[in-house]
Parts: C-alpha cells; sequence; structure tokens
C-alpha cells in the first residue's frame, strides 16, 4: 500500500479547481464505487461462502465524515459520477441522510446506488426526492423458492414491493441478475420480460470469481453472449459512445432493453472509467487488485486534502491496462468474497 504521512487537518477543506484524472492508458477517470458497509442482509451464494466471512469491526470502517471528505477530494480531481454500494447499503442506518448529502457536494453531477432491495421500498419518496440519477437493483429470479435458494434468505416479496415501487415513481432502474450454471432459460425469458413491459435494463450478469472459492474451471466455460442471442435471436446490439460495462441489446417490441455484463471475460477494460473504495478506505483502480492506497490510514493519519489528491493521481499513473494484468500481478491463491471488496 502507498503510505503518505504529515499534515495537520482532518476537517474537509474546499476544493478550488477540478483537475483531470488520466490514467497511464490514456484512460479519463470519471465514475468512483463508493461502498459504504460490508454488511448484508442476504447471503447469495455467488457473494459469500456458505460458512460465511468475518465482518470488518465497525471502527475499521470509514465513517459518513470521512467518505464525505473522500468524496470531496475526488470531486476535485474530476470525478463526476459516485455510486453508492454496499454490501447492502440500506443495512447502514443513516444511508439516506448521507445520499441527501453528497447530493450537494459540488462536482457531484450523478448519484447512484446499487441495492438488494430488501430495505428499500421505504425509502423511495426520499431518491425521488432528490432525484436519484439511477438505481441499480439486484434481482436474480423471480422465483421464490429459488430466490431462496440463491439468496439464503426469504426476501423476494420485499425485493418485488420495492421493483413495484421504483417503477411507479418512473425512477431510472436496471436490474442486475446474475447467470448462474443452474439459471434455466425460463428464468431468463421471466426476467426479460420486465424489460419488455417497462423501460428499464435488464443486465445479465457474468459471475466473477468472487465468491470465496475458485470458479475459474466453471466460468472458463460459459459464453454468456451465445446463450443470449440463442434465446433471443432478434437481439441487436446498441452502439455507444460512453465508456460502459454493459454490452446493450434492443428487442422489437420491447420497452427497455437486456445487457450483458462480462465481468469474467472483462471485454470492458479498455474504456474504464472507474475506481473504488472498499468499506474499509482501501482505494482500487482495478477490481482485480489488490488495493493500492489505504485512504483510511492516510485520513485518520492527519494527511492533508491536497496530499491525499496527490497520492491518488500517482495510483492513476500506475494503473493496470486490463483485470487481467491486475490478477497476474495480485497473485492471490484464493479469491475474495465480493462483500470484502465492495459491490
Amino acid at each position: 500500500m502507498t503510505r503518505i504521512a504529515g499534515g495537520e487537518s482532518l476537517s474537509p477543506q474546499p476544493v478550488h479547481h477540478r483537475t483531470s484524472l488520466v490514467d497511464n492508458h490514456g484512460r479519463r477517470i470519471t465514475y468512483l464505487r463508493l461502498s459504504i458497509t460490508d454488511r448484508c442482509n442476504l447471503r447469495c451464494r455467488y457473494c459469500r461462502p456458505e460458512q460465511g466471512v468475518p465482518f470488518i469491526h465497525h471502527d475499521e470502517i470509514l465513517s459518513f465524515e470521512e467518505l464525505e471528505r473522500l468524496v470531496t477530494i475526488f470531486a476535485g480531481l474530476g470525478i463526476s459520477k459516485i455510486r453508492v454500494t454496499g454490501g447492502e447499503p440500506f443495512s447502514r442506518r443513516g444511508c439516506m441522510p448521507f445520499l441527501e448529502r453528497l447530493r450537494r457536494i459540488p462536482g457531484v453531477e450523478r448519484l447512484h446506488i446499487t441495492t438488494n432491495g430488501v430495505k428499500t421500498a421505504q425509502f423511495l419518496d426520499e431518491l425521488a426526492e432528490i432525484a436519484i440519477d439511477g438505481i441499480n437493483l439486484s434481482l436474480d429470479t423471480l422465483d421464490p423458492e429459488r430466490f431462496k435458494s440463491i439468496s439464503r434468505r426469504n426476501y423476494l416479496d420485499s425485493v418485488l414491493e420495492a421493483l413495484d415501487g421504483i417503477i411507479a415513481r418512473a425512477l431510472p432502474l436496471k436490474i442486475n441478475s446474475v447467470v448462474l450454471d443452474d439459471t434455466t432459460d425460463q428464468e431468463i425469458r421471466g426476467l426479460a420480460a420486465l424489460a419488455k413491459q417497462h423501460p428499464i435494463s435488464l443486465r445479465f450478469i457474468e459471475r466473477m470469481p468472487f465468491s470465496g472459492r475458485d470458479h475459474a474451471a466453471t466460468l472458463e466455460k460459459s459464453d454468456l453472449a451465445a446463450r443470449l442471442l440463442r434465446i433471443f435471436p432478434e437481439l441487436t446490439e446498441c452502439a455507444t459512445d460512453q465508456p460502459t460495462t454493459a454490452r446493450l441489446f434492443a428487442l422489437p417490441g420491447y420497452a427497455g432493453s437486456l445487457g450483458i455484463i462480462q465481468g469474467y471475460s472483462r471485454l470492458f477494460c479498455a474504456t474504464c472509467n472507474k475506481l473504488r473504495i472498499t468499506p474499509a478506505g482501501i482505494l482500487k483502480t482495478c477490481l482485480y487488485d489488490n488495493g493500492t492506497l489505504d485512504l483510511k490510514k492516510l485520513l485518520r493519519g492527519g494527511t492533508s486534502d491536497r496530499e491525499i489528491s496527490e497520492a491518488v493521481l500517482n495510483c492513476a499513473r500506475h494503473r493496470f491496462a486490463n483485470g487481467h494484468e491486475a490478477e497476474r500481478s495480485a497473485s492471490r491463491t484464493a479469491e475474495p468474497s465480493m462483500a470484502k471488496i465492495g459491490g
């Protein structure tokens, strides 16, 4: 980890100008995924091993004040889009007031949240009031027994209540659906029907090796794009000039779109414009690296905002070209849980 000491101020300092954050491969970084907790009210089998993972102690998770200071610093570096993730962000008390405060930080132009929907329905009016720019809702199946089998919890009704409420309020919605080894074509068709009825984006996600054990042998055999084209032969891929992790497809008669996120294949690295901060305050310039900067140590060690900015810029100047390079450099013998990384 990069460590910087010095400075005395612990309080946020105003950022008077915005710097363009460009990495060593010419990619402009404008997007920050901010994980505010490793807690979650689901125990999805592709995210956490069956025996569970130890939670990070509360004192080791960044406080909301520290998170707001970081967002202010990153906004000064040209970050304009913030996505709040977890774990499940609404499992952390005070999440909604935190979102309201982020909305007011200069430079934050787009604010998004990723949620599993279990506790989301009660906050939908407030999310509408702050004009949330997007909600990503995790939903892997519409079948109650399958939902219970995948998530090890029986909360599908709560998730569907959130889904209905989001649609009723016309909040921008993307549904993220992980395709597992035993996901059937029928399940994929059922989920896709949501995009036929409503102007939403339904994205099918390639399972990634972050469930605490090695899935590489199975993952290498999957070809999600070919499968989707087999099920929906009339799919037409949509062109985009914006950085995106998803390949999007139009389908005749559909109000929304279908998409695939090929996280294991890592086909979107060439245009990657994002950084991640884990719940424990570790900066990741790639999902597959081991972390490049201990921001919590800097925040709690008296480092000034300017010095933190310089440290972040230095990390961006030494970014891996793609996830394969990052994974080789990490040299892990076992994959961590996604809950430790941040969704």
